[in-house]
C-alpha cells in the first residue's frame, strides 16, 4: 500500500477522504493504548478503532437515556464523525468562499466574542437580535460547548468545534427552543444538512417524547426538517459573525429555510385546551353530584 501510494498518478486519482485514511492507518500501525502517539493539537485525545466504538456505544446509550447530557452528544458526534461525515462537511465549507475563508479565519462563538450588549441594542428583525433574544429566552449561554478532542484531523477538528458553536444560531433562525421535542426537531433538520450520524442518531430520542409529542414531531416538524434540511444551502458556511446585522428572515430565503410552526405556542395551546376539558369535566361532574 506504501509504494502504491507513493505513485504519483495514483495518488491524484485517489479520493482525499481515502488517503488520509490510508495514511492514518499506515502511520499509526503500532497504535495501541499502550502505544499512545503525540496529540495532533492542545486537548486532543488519540484513541484506537476499539476505543471509538466503545466511545460510539457508550455514549450512545447514556445520551439516549439522558438527552440534556451535552458531553455524551458531543462525545457521539466526535466518534461517529470519522472517517467519512467530517470530511465531507470540511470539504462542503472547501468549496464554499465563505467556508473557505471561515476556515482561513477560525472564528470561534462565545461570550468574549460576541457583545451581547452590542447585540441586544440591535433592531429585532436582525440575525444578532434573534440569536441574543432566543439565548435570553431559553436561558442558555454559548460558553457552554466541549471542546472536541478525539477527531485525529486538526482541521476537520475545528470543522466539528464551528459546527457545535453554531448550533444556537439554528436554533434561532428556526426558533425551536432547546427542550427535548425541540432538540430533536433540531437534530432531524440538522441530519438532512448536515449527514453528521450523531445528529440523527439523536433521533432516537424521540422514542421518549410524551405520544402527544412524537405525533408532532412525525406529523410536523420530521416533515419540517426533512424538506427544509435537503433544500437549504450548508449551513455550516454561514458567517453568522457577519450576518449579524441582516435581516433574518432575509437570511432565512437567502438560505433556503422555512420557519416552523411556532412550539412553544402549539405546546402553550395544548396545556390550556387540557386544562379546560378538565375544568369542564369537573363542573360536569359537580352538577351531576360525583365527586
Amino acid at each position: 500500500m506504501t509504494l502504491l501510494l507513493r505513485q504519483p498518478t495514483l495518488r491524484l486519482a485517489l479520493p482525499r477522504e481515502l488517503l488520509t485514511t490510508c495514511s492514518i492507518s499506515l502511520s499509526s500501525r503500532n497504535f495501541s493504548v499502550l502505544n499512545r502517539p503525540p496529540p495532533n493539537y492542545e486537548g486532543h485525545v488519540p484513541l484506537t478503532r476499539v476505543e471509538k466504538a466503545g466511545l460510539a456505544i457508550g455514549s450512545a446509550i447514556g445520551s439516549l437515556i439522558n438527552p440534556y447530557r451535552g458531553d455524551l452528544i458531543a462525545a457521539l458526534g466526535e466518534a461517529t464523525a470519522t472517517p467519512y461525515f467530517i470530511y465531507r462537511l470540511r470539504d462542503a465549507m472547501l468549496s464554499s468562499p465563505d467556508g473557505r475563508r471561515i476556515l482561513r479565519d477560525r472564528p470561534r462563538i462565545s461570550s468574549n466574542t460576541m457583545s451581547f450588549k452590542y447585540l441586544r441594542s440591535l433592531p429585532k428583525n436582525t440575525v444578532g437580535r434573534a440569536y441574543v433574544d432566543w439565548l435570553d429566552r431559553e436561558g442558555v449561554s454559548p460558553d457552554t460547548r466541549s471542546q472536541v478532542k478525539y477527531i485525529d484531523d486538526e482541521e476537520c477538528a475545528y470543522v466539528m468545534q464551528r459546527y457545535r458553536e453554531c448550533h444556537d444560531f439554528y436554533h434561532a433562525l428556526t426558533g425551536l427552543p432547546i427542550i427535548r421535542e425541540g432538540e430533536v426537531a433540531l437534530k432531524a433538520f440538522e441530519f438532512a444538512n448536515t449527514l453528521l450520524p450523531m445528529t440523527g442518531l439523536s433521533m432516537f430520542a424521540v422514542t421518549t417524547l410524551k405520544p402527544a409529542e412524537r405525533k408532532r414531531f412525525f406529523t410536523i416538524y420530521l416533515p419540517w426538517a426533512v424538506k427544509n434540511g435537503v433544500r437549504a444551502k450548508e449551513v455550516i458556511n454561514v458567517y453568522w459573525e457577519e450576518q449579524l446585522t441582516r435581516d433574518v428572515e432575509e437570511l432565512r430565503n437567502e438560505l433556503g429555510i422555512e420557519k416552523p410552526v411556532d412550539l412553544r405556542a402549539i405546546r402553550k395551546a395544548d396545556r390550556a385546551r387540557r386544562k379546560a376539558e378538565k375544568e369542564a369535566k369537573e363542573r360536569s361532574c359537580d352538577s351531576l353530584g360525583i365527586n
